[in-house]
């Protein structure tokens, strides 16, 4: 179980949830916005609320879904580079994977309409963001653990 946790790329699970609201719940908009440009069919579900909490201050303040998804995004990416301090070899095929992950979503928000949006272009970002702190804190490990190793 170890093994597959280290091979598995975390920021899979929120691309994936990304994915499933794209596929099953954004519908279609033809008609333009104020500004004359047709928003991504996903934009109104990522904005609806998904939670709300009341302040002292008297406001409330609201989880949008799109929210939700960056955020639960974001532990996941602070896990991941938690996880790239190692050196196995599970450590460099998770960079790979990471690596497939962040051309997936390249490629999905290039070419597809319900991944046009902030919310998908922050996930990318985040794929990304995994791929170069994973490669560029596995080799700052390596080099430590070689100089350790060199120095005996």
């Amino acid at each position: 179980m170890r093994v597959v946790f280290g091979i598995f790329p975390l920021l899979v699970i929120p691309v994936i949830l990304y994915n499933l609201m794209a596929l099953m719940f954004g519908a279609p908009v033809a008609q333009p916005d104020a500004t004359g440009q047709i928003p991504a069919p996903m934009a109104a579900l990522l904005n609806e609320r998904f939670v709300g909490l009341p302040m002292i201050s008297g406001v409330e303040w609201v989880l949008t879904k799109g929210d939700a998804i960056v955020l639960v995004a974001v532990v996941f990416l602070f896990l991941e580079i938690l996880k790239s301090t190692s050196t196995g070899t599970a450590t460099i095929i998770n960079h790979g994977i990471s690596l497939l992950l962040f051309i997936l979503c390249l490629v999905q928000f290039l070419l597809m309409p319900n991944f046009a949006t902030s919310t998908f272009f922050i996930l990318m970002s985040m794929t990304l963001l995994d791929v170069l702190a994973g490669v560029i804190v596995t080799i700052v490990s390596a080099r430590r653990d070689f100089g350790v190793a060199g120095d005996l």
